[in-house]
């Protein structure tokens, strides 16, 4: 019980002008608006209305997402830009923001403002998160499409057998999503589309 006074003695003890309990109460309160703000910040640019509020990505890459079944498809489920390029946990969430701060720059400079310029980087930018999606095990994929649910008797021969060899195991064969399944949102850049993907059905 004495712990309980000495502390209520510090807290109430005054500062120059206030007491510490005010200052802390104060602190917190400040702390609760600064993280519901910042959070508030954060959560807007997880949008997709967000992502192509700039023309380099609305006349691009968003124009070429509205024509594959990313966007429209039977089901009604669509996938918007955060769902797979923003990872979902909070820590890999913040550390791809402050690399995407190097966007806003190039918006600022105009490294993409026109057609030709885009598809100059195209190629760059691809790899870039190609190879993003590698080290995550193409995780974003994998927020909707779920291995294990896979129902493979809706699927061709040649899906079922890559499916069933590249995602089904742990061994030498194993690939993830993004091995396969470039171009499936946007257009590829110049290249051969099964470039780095050798030997996929036999």
């Amino acid at each position: 019980m004495r712990w309980l006074k000495t502390l209520w003695t510090t807290l109430r003890r005054p500062s120059a002008h206030y007491s510490l309990g005010f200052l802390a109460g104060g602190g917190f309160i400040f702390g609760i608006l600064f993280w519901g703000g910042f959070n508030t910040a954060l959560e807007a640019t997880n949008t997709e209305a967000f992502c192509i509020s700039c023309h380099e990505m609305e006349d691009n890459v968003y124009q070429e997402m509205r024509e594959t079944a990313h966007f429209t498809n039977g089901s009604g489920v669509r996938a918007t830009c955060p769902d797979c390029h923003v990872p979902h946990d909070w820590t890999d969430k913040i550390a791809l923001k402050v690399e995407a701060s190097k966007e806003v720059w190039g918006h600022l400079f105009g490294t993409l403002e026109t057609r030709e310029k885009f598809l100059e980087k195209r190629r760059e930018m691809a790899e870039r998160e190609w190879a993003r999606m590698r080290a995550t095990d193409s995780l974003e994929c994998r927020n909707c499409h779920a291995y294990r649910y896979m129902d493979f008797t809706d699927q061709s021969p040649r899906a079922q057998e890559a499916h069933e060899r590249y995602l089904g195991g742990d061994g030498p064969d194993r690939r993830t999503c993004i091995d396969c399944h470039k171009g499936i949102a946007h257009r590829l850049p110049e290249m051969d589309p099964l470039e780095g993907v050798e030997n996929l059905v036999e």
